[in-house]
């Protein structure tokens, strides 16, 4: 049994199903109702394949969660840039990007502060970004927010409440304009179709005939 892949197990009484996933770390998650020991390892052996497979698109995911310990990138805009750390003796903690490289500057090593400073970058700059981006399309598609929220989210890239508030994620300025662009038709349109029916993609396709290809470019960054 010692072939078989590290996975963390949550057992769910009310789950019907066993369900196969991975996290933002690429752990292998396993969520199910109480099940056998035996049943899983039957399970895991018999979806070895897609395992390995999904774990190599997870690696191959641009945009994934700092490794300090690795070569550091960042992504922006659709570029990957290296991050740089430099000690430096003021008492204070700093991102800056240059054009072709970030750096961070720090007095105190500690990674947990590095990772914030970068959440802030992101934030700041979706907040500079993407309202003139979502008025430009609102006025397109003759449609009206209610408000536009940021923040950082594990899952989303972006959501419309029911009273048309527009939710950004923040991890958004890591990926390419056109996609970038995308997102927000995207959640421009549930303001009119609060679900992802047939006129829904009509809607969207309406303003982004091109819209798969953006679909299609997103699958490959993680947020």
């Amino acid at each position: 049994m010692g072939l078989l892949p590290y996975y963390i197990h949550i057992v769910n009484p009310k789950l019907k199903h066993i369900y196969l996933t991975f996290n933002d770390e690429g752990n292998l998650i396993i969520k199910s109702p109480k099940v056998s020991q035996k049943h899983i390892e039957k399970l895991l052996i018999k979806k070895a394949s897609w395992i390995q497979n999904s774990r190599v698109k997870f690696e191959q995911k641009k945009g994934k969660n700092l490794n300090f310990s690795s070569t550091l990138e960042l992504y922006f805009m659709g570029n990957g840039y290296p991050l740089v750390l430099k000690h430096f003796e003021k008492k204070r903690t700093k991102l800056l990007f240059d054009e072709d490289k970030f750096i961070l500057y720090y007095s105190v090593y500690n990674e947990t502060l590095f990772q914030t400073h970068i959440d802030r970058f992101y934030k700041k700059e979706a907040q500079a970004y993407i309202p003139s981006l979502v008025s430009h399309w609102a006025d397109e598609m003759l449609l009206s927010p209610t408000n536009i929220h940021f923040r950082k989210t594990k899952r989303q890239w972006g959501s419309c409440s029911d009273k048309n508030v527009l939710s950004f994620n923040t991890m958004m300025m890591k990926l390419p304009k056109n996609v970038i662009q995308y997102i927000i038709v995207h959640e421009l349109a549930h303001i009119q179709h609060k679900h992802h029916q047939k006129t829904f993609w009509k809607l969207v396709e309406k303003y982004l005939p091109d819209y798969k290809i953006h679909i299609a470019e997103l699958k490959n960054y993680t947020t």
